[in-house]
């Protein structure tokens, strides 16, 4: 496929409500979108780097100028997505950028060929259960509440976000109040290895997982908690690549695995990460990032995988999005359906893609 250029475009989406981890509170996402244009067919992709680099050292002003500066210039005259791995190999890191220009080439690639994501990457099944990720909140009556409202509208999962000093409680507070549901908590690196008399607190809660409780470079940390307590140990953000799957397996440091295409470098080699996972008989889940309609369009693709057998942060649209970019997601009867179109099998409003945009630059490629 030749491609005649690439739109790097900025936008700005409010979110329907503050959503707190223990590294952030965002109030609405900054997204640089990329569209790359050929001969046939077009493609989007989204970038799922938040503003400042506290999630991960990635954020949208460098992942911009990544992109126009390093990795278009590597883009093969005939690009297929299959083909940026090594292309883009010399650029060392910056997996958010390059999952973003490889998204964009893959939708186009597969709209040409009349092929959805879901059928590319292997998704066994058209509809996907969903779970819902609650921030952290100012009190726990709050945090009861939006979960009762979450569990009324038929989500699968509650995964609660905890740091130190909110952790135990909420979580006691949770599952008395609502009994046998399927919980889950999610830490982003916020404790040390010091904390795991403390993190064993959460054990008789009956937990689905821990993720990600210790830095992410901690994998020996992990395979030592992981030993202690019964709770499953999910990894995330250390889970960079196919190899550190393998190597955190290998060592005992988790026994689930959360896969978010965006930060590994794309659906490749996240697709990878979940094979290297099927073959050691570990389960897999879709970690989302806040997407929007375009990025919940292909991680609703991964989660269709047949070792995706935990609910994934599939949410509907209107869990973080008054309106959405796409045509709204609906969750139904705790199932979110898996785009069948070629590509993504979404497309944006464009119309409201312009009011939100606060900047675009095309860049020509056949020039």
């Amino acid at each position: 496929m030749k491609l005649s250029g690439v739109e790097l475009r900025r936008i700005r989406l409010p979110l329907v409500s503050p959503f707190r981890t223990s590294f952030a509170t965002e109030t609405e996402r900054e997204i640089l979108l990329v569209r790359v244009v050929g001969t046939e067919t077009e493609g989007w992709g989204e970038c799922v780097a938040i503003t400042e680099p506290l999630y991960s050292p990635e954020y949208v002003d460098g992942a911009e100028q990544v992109i126009r500066d390093f990795l278009l210039p590597r883009l093969p005259a005939d690009v297929t997505a299959g083909a940026l791995g090594p292309a883009f190999a010399p650029v060392k890191g910056h997996e958010m950028a390059k999952a973003a220009v490889e998204m964009a080439v893959l939708d186009a690639e597969l709209r040409a060929a009349g092929m959805s994501y879901a059928t590319y990457l292997g998704g066994t099944v058209a509809r996907v259960p969903a779970g819902v990720s609650v921030g952290i909140m100012d009190s726990i009556p709050e945090l009861l509440d939006h979960v009762d409202r979450y569990l009324a509208e038929g989500y699968a999962r509650i995964k609660l976000k905890i740091q130190p000093g909110w952790d135990v409680e909420p979580v006691r507070a949770v599952r008395e109040r609502f009994g046998d549901i399927l919980l889950q908590v999610d830490a982003n690196t916020a404790y040390t290895r010091a904390d795991a008399r403390h993190l064993a607190e959460l054990e008789p809660f009956g937990l689905l997982l821990i993720e990600q409780p210790l830095p992410e470079d901690d994998l020996l940390g992990h395979a030592k908690l992981a030993s202690l307590l019964t709770t499953p140990i999910c990894l995330d953000e250390s889970i960079v690549s196919a190899r550190a799957a393998a190597d955190a397996l290998a060592l005992g440091a988790c026994s689930i695995v959360n896969v978010k295409a965006g930060r590994v470098g794309g659906y490749l080699e996240a697709r990878r990460i979940h094979d290297v996972s099927a073959a050691h008989g570990v389960p897999v889940w879709c970690g989302g990032m806040l997407e929007t309609g375009l990025g919940r369009a292909a991680n609703l693709a991964f989660a269709a995988l047949p070792g995706c057998t935990l609910p994934g942060d599939v949410s509907a649209s209107e869990r973080y999005y008054t309106r959405d970019i796409t045509e709204p997601f609906r969750l139904v009867d705790g199932l979110m359906t898996v785009p069948s179109g070629p590509g993504l099998g979404v497309e944006p409003i464009m119309d409201y893609l312009d009011e939100l945009t606060e900047s675009k630059r095309f860049i020509r490629l056949d020039a």
